[in-house]
């Protein structure tokens, strides 16, 4: 039977925080271990495909004892926490930046082209387009995965991208002050939701096209592209540059579209 773990909220018990008596979520553990990001962990869990000592665990909050609970993932033992790997690619175009395609397809990932010593379970930081070129962050660290990406923490991404033709400043407020862009779920089109504010600055702009860079607090799918198509100027080209870890403030910079 699928094990559902009771909430607990006394005060300064289980569910008051990350660690509790030496426990510590069972997402955080996995995303420490390296198999998935703490908010892939939490779907790993919530499709009934982690155990804990031989019970299936369907609901979060759930909370581990490393070095004491047996941890399985799709029947295999988590050890624990293992060391946290970095690397930069040079993701070409016309590669997914997932872990890998959807059933049916088989198009190039950017983990078929790293092979590290270690063996150790990396995945991707964030999306680039499918034809975009640039720097692309793995790790097995996901808590580094986990502040860089979730939004609440509020990191910025700075995107630089050209577009086809003059943009015009009626174009330019319509963007910073936030448009609508169609909401997609599971390839279907459900609605519609307005962009976040986004921080614009033009670099260049002539007959032929413009240059922008456009500082981001979210990051959907294909954004700065939908959003750029939305005020009549698609995307000519995308380049794009890594997360920024010597920032003080940890902040990516990312020089294309998404």
């Amino acid at each position: 039977m699928p094990q559902k773990t009771p909430k607990n909220t006394r005060p300064g018990g289980p569910g008051a925080g990350d660690e509790a008596d030496g426990r510590v979520r069972l997402q955080r553990f996995l995303a420490d271990a390296g198999v998935a990001s703490r908010r892939a962990s939490e779907l790993l869990i919530e499709e009934g495909r982690v155990k804990i000592n031989g019970k299936t665990v369907v609901e979060i909050p759930a909370f581990v004892t490393p070095g004491e609970d047996r941890v399985q993932v799709d029947g295999v033992v988590i050890e624990g926490a293992e060391r946290h790997i970095y690397v930069m690619l040079n993701k070409p175009g016309r590669t997914l930046s997932t872990v890998e395609d959807e059933p049916g397809a088989a198009r190039r990932t950017v983990l078929d082209l790293v092979s590290h010593p270690s063996k150790a379970r990396l995945y991707p930081v964030g999306r680039l387009d499918y034809d975009t070129r640039g720097l692309v962050l793995l790790t097995n660290d996901g808590e580094l995965a986990n502040k860089l990406t979730h939004p609440r923490f509020g990191v910025e991404k700075t995107y630089h991208a050209v577009v086809k033709g003059m943009l015009e400043d009626e174009a330019l407020a319509k963007l910073e002050k936030g448009i609508y862009i169609a909401e997609r779920r599971e390839g279907r089109t459900v609605g519609a939701v307005r962009a976040a504010h986004v921080g614009l600055k033009v670099i260049k702009r002539d007959r032929e096209r413009t240059v922008l860079e456009l500082t981001l607090r979210e990051g959907r799918n294909r954004q700065v592209r939908r959003m750029l198509a939305a005020v009549g100027c698609p995307v000519k080209s995308s380049n794009a540059s890594p997360w920024a870890p010597s920032s003080s403030r940890a902040s990516p910079s990312v020089n294309g579209a998404n």
